[in-house]
């Protein structure tokens, strides 16, 4: 029997040795490997491949697709999935599918350290041995215990942020318009309006997606009504907080503090692993934000540079996952595949 042609574009060295390892022992397939992205002037590449795996820069439009006549598999790398013709894919046959998570736990884990560095002022300490000064007094931080944590979003990170609240005996009120009662029920979490939830909670993190709707979902007016003394943590994307609104904030005295993995200036960003393999002349570009902006200097916010991600295991999820969407549909029982 002929074997299965699979062609995987956008692939860093470490991704191929990874790939490598686990197509190993699988005889029935023929697998090649690609730095570049997969384009009109790479696709003689792909003419005879069954299989293909690529990541967001690959933009398979109706003119690449006419190109792949051997296709029977897109399987993206990635979430997101806006740079792929669907609907071409479906008059083709051809089935597509993503990586629908992979750092749920991730994501919720650097929630966390975010809220312990604020509340155990943790790089303050750092900082202060770093220079001698062994002073405790301006290190008191708060305990967590008791606390009212506000989750905006109850996705797959929420609900993960949520069990991790628990263990520290935290009070748990969530904002979300689409909610899973079951989750909630198991959990044992509040549902609230997002302007209860603004008034009562002692730590707020966001975890919603960014579109429209949510587009400065904190914002001037409603960031006045945030109970005074209260810490706000992002996660998500960085348009949903007006920027202006959390100096306001952070200047008035209304927030004691902020931890942000994300900037307003960032919301180009659709895919967290664009960060890894974007060219690195961009990565200027993000420093420069950083560099102007005001909250960099605050000593009372701490920013991580959209690092919430980047774990080894998450970048491994991915390619666990992309290599079982292949293996699954070899056997005829097709997952992640996108309507």
């Amino acid at each position: 029997m002929p074997k299965t042609q699979i062609a995987f574009f956008e692939v860093s060295t470490w991704e191929k040795k990874y790939f490598e390892e686990k197509f190993k022992d699988k005889k029935d397939f023929s697998v090649t490997f690609y730095k570049s992205k997969l384009s009109k002037n790479t696709a003689e590449k792909a003419q005879n491949v069954d299989i293909i795996a690529s990541f967001v820069y690959s933009k398979i439009d109706r003119e690449l697709l006419d190109k792949l006549p051997a296709t029977k598999l897109i399987t993206t790398m990635s979430t997101g999935f806006d740079h792929i013709d669907l609907e071409h894919c479906k008059a083709k046959n051809i089935t597509v599918c993503n990586v629908p998570t992979y750092g749920e736990k991730t994501v919720a884990e650097h929630t966390f350290a975010l809220i312990l560095s604020l509340s155990r002022k943790i790089p303050e300490s750092i900082e202060n041995v770093r220079r001698l000064n062994f002073e405790l007094e301006e290190l008191r931080g708060f305990d967590l215990e008791g606390k009212t944590l506000g989750l905006i979003g109850m996705g797959h990170i929420g609900a993960n942020v949520a069990k991790i609240a628990n263990g520290f005996d935290m009070k748990i009120l969530v904002s979300d318009p689409n909610p899973d009662k079951k989750v909630l029920e198991k959990l044992g979490v509040k549902l609230s309006s997002l302007e209860n939830l603004l008034k009562k909670s002692d730590i707020i993190s966001l975890h919603a997606p960014y579109n429209a709707h949510t587009h400065h979902l904190i914002n001037k007016e409603n960031i006045k009504t945030v109970k005074p003394g209260a810490y706000i943590i992002n996660t998500a994307r960085g348009g949903l907080i007006e920027t202006e609104a959390l100096l306001y904030a952070l200047n008035k005295g209304i927030l004691a503090g902020a931890g942000i993995d994300v900037l307003e200036e960032e919301s180009f960003i659709k895919e967290e692993k664009e960060l890894l393999k974007r060219p690195q002349g961009n990565n200027q570009m993000l420093m420069t934000v950083l560099q102007d902006h005001l909250l960099l200097n605050n000593p009372h916010v701490i920013i991580t540079p959209h690092n919430a991600f980047n774990s080894q295991e998450a970048m491994q999820r991915i390619l666990d996952t992309t290599i079982l969407n292949i293996e699954k549909f070899i056997a005829g029982k097709p997952i992640n595949v996108i309507k």
